[in-house]
């Protein structure tokens, strides 16, 4: 069974490698559906899925482990 430190560091790892990407998306991508971000604004728009997602790995993660164990 995973501890809740691995939960948390697992999911974190998750989150790190998806804001990269997310970033990237945001600032390279966006501008083929016609908006314009600052590096400022990726980065703003990008954190804040930053910390969404890592709190729903979490949490998701959690219930899984309550269910399996």
């Amino acid at each position: 069974m995973q501890s809740k430190k691995m939960s948390f560091f697992e999911a974190k790892t998750n989150a790190v490698i998806g804001l990269l990407v997310s970033w990237l998306f945001t600032y390279l991508c966006l501008p083929f559906f016609g908006l314009q971000p600052t590096p400022l604004a990726a980065t703003w728009i990008t954190l804040s899925y930053f910390v969404l997602s890592l709190v729903r790995s979490y949490i998701l993660r959690r219930i899984f482990v309550k269910i399996g164990g």
